[in-house]
C-alpha cells in the first residue's frame, strides 16, 4: 500500500473490537464523541483478574486518544483493595467503584470486560484468556510484567514464567536506554505510515502484540532519524503505558 493510501485509511480508521457474545466485531465508540462505558469484572484476586484490568485501561486509553469520551468502572465484589493495588503497581490507571453506579448519563457504548468463560452481563462483552505465572516478580519492574502480559492478544491463554519474565525486562531495559539516548537528538515528526501502522495495529481489536512489533521495527529502521524514533516511542507509549521516558535525564 502506498504511503498515501496509508494516510488516508488511517484517517479513517475506528477502533473496532470482538464481541465474545457474538464474536463480531463492532465498534468500541459507535457514535462520534459519544460517551462509552467501560466495565471491568476482575472476578478474585489473581493474574488473569490483572489481565483483566490491564486489557479494559488499554480499551480506555485507545478511546481517549480518539478524542471518545470513557467511564471506566470496576465491577468487584471482593477483593477491592488488592485489585486496585495490584493494578496500580501495573500501572492501570484507577476506576470508579461500578458496583452501584447507575447508568443514564447517555452513554452511546457499554463495553463489559470479563474473564473468558466468565459472567455474561449485557451489551458488548470483552473477553479475556486465562493468565498463569510459574516466576515471581521479584524485584522486577512491574512494567516489564506489564509488558510480557502485552505480549500475547488478550485472547490467547498466557503463561508466565521465568524466562517470559526476563525477556520482558531486558527489552524494557533496552528501549528505556534507547528512548533516552533518541532524545538528546533533534525532533523529528512522526512518519505517516508508521503512525498509521500503529493505530491500524491497536484499532484492531487492540493488537498489541502488532503494536510491539511496529516498535521492534522502529528501533533498528535503516535511515530513520533518532528524533522520530524517539516521537514514535512516545507516541505508542500513551497507549502501552510502559513509562518508556523514565530515563530521560538519567544517562551521562
Amino acid at each position: 500500500m502506498a504511503a498515501f493510501d496509508r494516510v488516508c485509511a488511517y484517517a479513517r480508521s475506528v477502533l473496532r473490537i470482538i464481541d465474545a457474545r457474538t464474536g463480531e466485531p463492532v465498534d468500541a465508540a459507535p457514535a462520534r464523541r459519544g460517551l462509552t462505558r467501560i466495565e471491568a469484572h476482575p472476578g478474585g484476586f489473581d493474574i488473569t483478574a490483572l489481565r483483566v484490568l490491564l486489557a479494559a485501561d488499554l480499551l480506555v486509553r485507545a478511546l481517549e486518544l480518539g478524542g471518545t469520551p470513557v467511564w471506566a468502572l470496576l465491577d468487584a465484589e471482593r477483593e477491592q483493595a488488592e485489585l486496585r493495588t495490584g493494578a496500580a503497581a501495573l500501572g492501570i490507571r484507577p476506576f470508579e467503584d461500578g458496583r452501584d453506579a447507575a447508568s443514564g448519563l447517555g452513554e452511546a457504548q457499554v463495553i463489559h470486560v470479563v474473564r473468558e468463560g466468565g459472567a455474561e452481563p449485557d451489551g458488548v462483552r470483552v473477553a479475556v484468556a486465562p493468565a498463569h505465572s510459574e516466576a515471581p516478580s521479584g524485584d522486577a519492574d512491574p512494567a516489564a510484567l506489564r509488558l510480557a502480559l502485552l505480549a500475547r492478544r488478550r485472547s490467547v491463554p498466557l503463561q508466565l514464567d521465568a524466562a517470559a519474565l526476563a525477556d520482558a525486562q531486558d527489552t524494557l531495559v533496552r528501549w528505556r536506554r534507547a528512548v533516552a539516548g533518541w532524545s538528546r537528538q533533534p525532533s523529528r515528526p512522526i512518519p505517516d505510515e508508521v503512525r498509521a501502522e500503529l493505530r491500524t495495529a491497536w484499532e484492531d481489536d487492540l493488537d498489541l502484540p502488532g503494536v510491539l512489533g511496529v516498535l521492534r521495527w522502529v528501533e533498528s529502521a535503516p535511515d530513520l532519524p533518532d528524533g522520530a524514533r524517539f516521537e514514535t516511542y512516545a507516541y505508542a507509549d500513551r497507549l502501552l503505558g510502559l513509562d518508556l521516558t523514565h530515563d530521560l535525564g538519567a544517562l551521562p
